[in-house]
């Protein structure tokens, strides 16, 4: 971004002359008297004394250059209009429609995707979010994970093979590229390290296989210690308990197990929490903030009759949603884009 802001320069004008006369007039400046000199030594030079005026001068140009960085500055962290912005500064959502959620929606969906992975033990539907205009995906690894073919539905309904680049089941995230995709639309990934519990946010995903479904609540708590399976297999049996539905991923949180079992190798991971309605499906997702810029990604849900013996999975979203915090998948990016698998 250009500095917009202006190198001020001070320009000095003399003092008026007045010629004749003594009313008003300035007296004469001193004679010069110098002073005594020994024989043979050379004639010393009066140096220019640099009074209040010069003084105050020199430190209101200073001030003024100070002050047009802290403005600039200002406007850099914040944006043009002071309000909280992302990294990148990016206003998503057109002004006449900032901090609606309808306004989130419009803009962001085009982002967001559908996920279907095929394997042995069925087909599971997740979701994911356009990262550049050629088809990169972030999504969950749980999504994908053990999956023989991947398949994408954008927006707009148009349908793409998908193959995996890489994954990292230590994070739970994956990084798909669809097959001969250009002119999408990528998402603006703002910065997590800025979200503050209360803010309003929007979730936008496909749970139990409804495209673009948009739910929205508020950041409930930051740093939760989220625990999931590390385990491929493990991964692929949790999201496929409900055919068509992404299933339920079983995670811990405070030593307790929810939605089933997450096996012996786990792996765990700092969360964002929710209250943004989520449900089987929207993993992978996008929780965003109402400028319009990408904060998490949807990644497990709290159900409380799955974690009870004999009761039917799925029960559904009662707001308490995690999400991996978008820093952490902007850290990871290019060890995924290096085709890390695991």
């Amino acid at each position: 971004m250009t500095n917009s802001g202006e190198y001020l320069q001070q320009q000095q004008s003399s003092a008026p002359v007045h010629h004749g006369g003594t009313q008003g007039a300035y007296p004469p400046p001193p004679a010069f008297a110098p002073e005594a000199q020994a024989p043979g030594e050379p004639p010393r030079h009066r140096r220019r004394a640099r009074g209040p005026m010069a003084l105050l001068a020199a430190v209101a140009i200073a001030a003024a250059a100070v002050g047009g960085g802290t403005a600039y500055a200002f406007q850099e962290l914040t944006g043009k209009d002071g309000s909280a912005s992302s990294a990148t500064n990016t206003n998503v959502v057109p002004t006449s429609q900032k901090g609606t959620v309808s306004g989130v929606a419009e803009a962001v969906s085009p982002s967001i995707v559908e996920i279907s992975a095929q394997s042995g033990s069925g087909e599971a539907t997740g979701s994911g979010v356009i990262i550049t205009k050629d088809g990169e995906i972030i999504t969950n690894n749980h999504v994908i994970s053990g999956a023989s073919s991947v398949k994408v539905t954008t927006n707009d309904g148009k349908t793409y093979n998908a193959e995996v680049v890489g994954t990292d089941s230590k994070k739970d995230l994956a990084l798909i590229k669809l097959k001969g995709a250009s002119g999408l639309k990528a998402a603006s990934l703002g910065d997590s390290d800025n979200v503050k519990t209360g803010d309003d946010v929007v979730a936008i995903g496909s749970p139990e296989g409804l495209t673009g479904t948009v739910t929205s609540g508020i950041i409930s708590a930051l740093d939760r210690d989220v625990t999931v399976s590390a385990d491929q297999d493990q991964q692929g049996q949790g999201q496929r308990q409900q055919q068509g539905g992404g299933g339920n991923w079983p995670f811990e949180y405070g030593g307790e197990q929810f939605n089933g079992d997450t096996g012996s190798s786990k792996t765990t991971y700092k969360a964002l929490q929710t209250d943004a309605s989520l449900n089987p499906g929207n993993s992978g997702g996008a929780l965003i903030d109402m400028n319009g810029n990408i904060i998490g990604i949807n990644s497990a849900m709290y159900s409380p009759s799955s974690a009870q013996a004999g009761a039917q999975s799925g029960s559904g979203s009662v707001g308490l949603g995690f999400a991996i915090p978008i820093n952490t998948v902007k850290a990871d990016l290019d060890t995924l884009r290096a085709g890390s698998t695991d």
